[in-house]
C-alpha cells in the first residue's frame, strides 16, 4: 500500500546519509526519543532501530492501537520480536526474490513479455499495447495500464483494494485500461508486484511465502513471519509480509553487504544493481528502481528504500553503512510520511552530523 513520498523527506535522507560519520550507540538519542514519545510528538511511533556499521545507534519501542493488514488489533505493546505490517516495504523483498528466482532460472528475464508468461489469458494478448509490455516495465510499475492508489484503501474504488476483492487478481491486474504506451509513464502500482509474485510461485512451483523462507528467510535466521493472504489464499506480494523489526534490519544490512550474508551470496549483486538503476523520476525529485526507492542523488543511489502504508520505512544508505527501520500506526493518514522523516531531522542528524 502507498505511502506518498515528500520533497522534505528527500532533501532531509540525502543530507544524512551522505554526511553520518561512523559513532557509538547514542543514549541520548533514546532518552530524546522516549521524552518527544511521552509529550506526543510522535504519535504512532511503534518502533525504530537505527544501526550503523553493525551498531545500533537507537532502538526503542512504544505501546500503541495495530492492524494486521487492516484488521484492528487494538493496543499492541510492541517489542524486538513482535511481527509488524510492512505494508508496501513488502515490494522490496518481493523484488529480492525475483532477482534469486532469476538467477535459479526459473522466472523470465527484464527483456521478455508479461502477457506471454499467462497463457490463460491469451484473449488480452490481442491489444497490440498491452502485448508490449515487458517484465522491466512490471517492475518498474510503468505497464501502462490505469491504476489508483490514490485513493484511501477503505476505498473500494481503490485499484489495490477492487484487486483484492476481484474472482481473479491476476486478470485484473492484467486487463486494465491501456493509458499509455509502457514504459512512458509511472503508475504507483500494487497489481504489478501481485504479477511478478505470481511468477515466482510459478516458476518455484510453491507458494511465495514458502520460496521465500528456503531461499532467503532461512539463510538470514529469520525464524518467525507472517504473510499475510487475501481471501483467494494467495499470500499478498503487494503489502502482506509482516516481520519483527530486527529481521527487517536484516534485509537492510544484506542489502549493504550487496547481497552476501555470512560470507554466502543470497541475492546476486548484478540484481541490485539492476533494482537500484533509476527507472522513473518523480515530480518531487525521488526515483524509482526495481520495486525500490531510490534517493534523488546519486548513481549508486546515496540511499535506496521501502515506504509502506502508515509509516513503515526501511531505509539503506550503502555508502554510508546506515540501516533505518520505522514502523508506525499510521495507516491511511495522508501526512504519515512525516513521523519518520521527524526522527530523521529530530534524532537521527543531531548524532550523526559532526559536532
Amino acid at each position: 500500500m502507498r505511502q506518498a513520498p515528500h520533497i522534505l523527506f528527500c532533501f532531509v535522507a540525502c543530507v544524512l546519509f551522505f554526511m553520518s560519520p561512523g559513532i557509538a550507540k547514542d543514549s541520548l538519542m533514546e532518552e530524546s526519543l522516549d521524552k518527544a514519545f511521552a509529550a506526543g510528538k510522535l504519535a504512532g511511533l511503534h518502533s525504530v532501530l537505527i544501526i550503523h556499521k553493525g551498531t545500533i545507534l537507537a532502538e526503542r519501542y512504544y505501546p500503541g492501537d495495530d492492524q494486521r493488514w487492516g484488521t484492528p488489533l487494538g493496543e499492541i505493546e510492541h517489542s524486538k520480536d513482535r511481527l509488524h505490517d510492512l505494508r508496501s516495504v513488502t515490494k522490496c523483498v518481493t523484488s529480492l526474490l525475483y532477482g534469486i528466482a532469476l538467477a535459479e532460472g526459473i522466472v523470465p528475464g527484464l527483456v521478455e513479455n508479461l502477457i506471454q508468461q499467462f497463457p490463460e489469458y491469451a484473449d488480452l494478448a490481442s491489444d497490440p499495447q498491452r502485448a508490449s509490455i515487458t517484465i522491466r516495465h512490471t517492475l518498474s510499475m510503468k505497464m501502462g495500464t490505469e491504476w489508483n492508489e490514490d485513493l484511501p484503501y477503505s476505498d473500494p474504488r481503490n485499484s489495490e483494494i477492487a484487486m483484492e476483492r476481484a474472482n481473479d487478481r491476476y486478470r485484473f491486474a492484467l486487463d486494465r485500461p491501456m493509458v499509455d504506451e509502457p514504459g512512458d509513464r509511472w503508475t504507483y502500482n500494487g497489481g504489478a508486484t501481485a504479477l511478478i509474485g505470481k511468477l515466482i510461485s510459478r516458476g518455484a512451483g510453491v507458494p511465495i511465502d514458502v520460496y521465500a523462507k528456503k531461499k532467503l528467510f532461512t539463510p538470514l535466521g529469520i525464524k518467525q513471519f507472517e504473510w499475510v493472504a487475501g481471501t483467494d489464499g494467495v499470500p499478498s506480494t503487494a503489502s502482506g509480509l509482516r516481520l519483527n523489526i530486527h529481521d527487517l534490519a536484516k534485509i537492510g544490512q544484506l542489502v549493504l553487504d550487496g547481497g552476501v550474508w555470512q560470507g554466502r551470496q543470497i541475492v546476486p549483486a548484478d540484481w541490485l544493481k539492476m533494482s537500484f538503476t533509476p527507472h522513473a523520476k518523480l515530480p518531487d525529485g525521488i526515483r524509482y528502481g526495481l520495486f525500490w526507492w531510490l534517493g534523488p542523488q546519486g548513481l549508486p543511489p546515496y540511499w535506496v528504500a521501502g515506504f509502506g502504508n502508515g509509516g513503515q520505512r526501511l531505509m539503506i544508505s550503502p555508502v554510508n553503512s546506515l540501516t533505518v527501520v520505522v514502523f508506525a500506526g499510521n495507516y491511511n493518514l495522508p501526512d504519515a510520511w512525516k513521523l519518520p522523516v521527524r526522527i530523521i531531522t529530530d534524532f537521527a542528524l543531531p548524532a550523526v552530523l559532526p559536532r
